[in-house]
């Protein structure tokens, strides 16, 4: 009987770590409040928006959402990639990489970045005395004239969670 539930055991491990790690590839969404907070830390460092753009999404986010602004605003990033050390605990650092360019952050940017994505239900990794938190392709659609209306939409953002 021992015997029986220690197979049993491991077997449940076994399929515990491998079914996340499949699990953690597969394609991820989230919309509302939390799609806003992903898209707003994350188009604070795009090369591929203007400053224009930037303080409208920063706005948004803040909430003074702009009547009548009919213009979709969109946010994209190849693969973020933030860690936080779980031993040197000040040790923090994120790497954002669009289509032009990439952009390092550290201290309390990459813990911003780190838990705006724990929050959109990207699960933390370890590996080494780090905690790895990643996603690649995200899309992030806002739609400023749905936000205004205090619905809870108006905000979606995609990604995959492979690291």
């Amino acid at each position: 009987m021992t015997k029986r539930i220690l197979k049993t055991s491991a077997a449940l491990f076994l399929v515990a770590i491998f079914g996340q790690s499949a699990a953690s590839a597969a394609p991820a969404s989230t919309s509302g409040a939390t799609a806003l907070a992903v898209a707003a830390v994350v188009a604070q460092y795009s090369p591929l928006l203007s400053a224009y753009e930037k303080r409208l999404i920063a706005g948004i986010f803040d909430g003074n959402v702009k009547a009548g602004d009919k213009r979709k605003l969109s946010v994209t990033a190849e693969s973020v990639t933030c860690r936080i050390s779980n031993v040197a605990i000040a040790v923090r650092s994120c790497e954002l990489t669009f289509k032009k360019g990439k952009r390092t952050l550290k201290g309390r940017e990459a813990n911003e970045v780190y838990a705006t994505l724990g929050s959109a239900g990207v699960a933390a990794e370890g590996a080494a005395g780090s905690m790895i938190e990643g996603v690649t392709k995200l899309n992030c659609t806002l739609d400023p004239d749905v936000i205004k209306d205090n619905s809870g939409g108006g905000a979606d953002c995609s990604f995959g969670a492979d690291q």
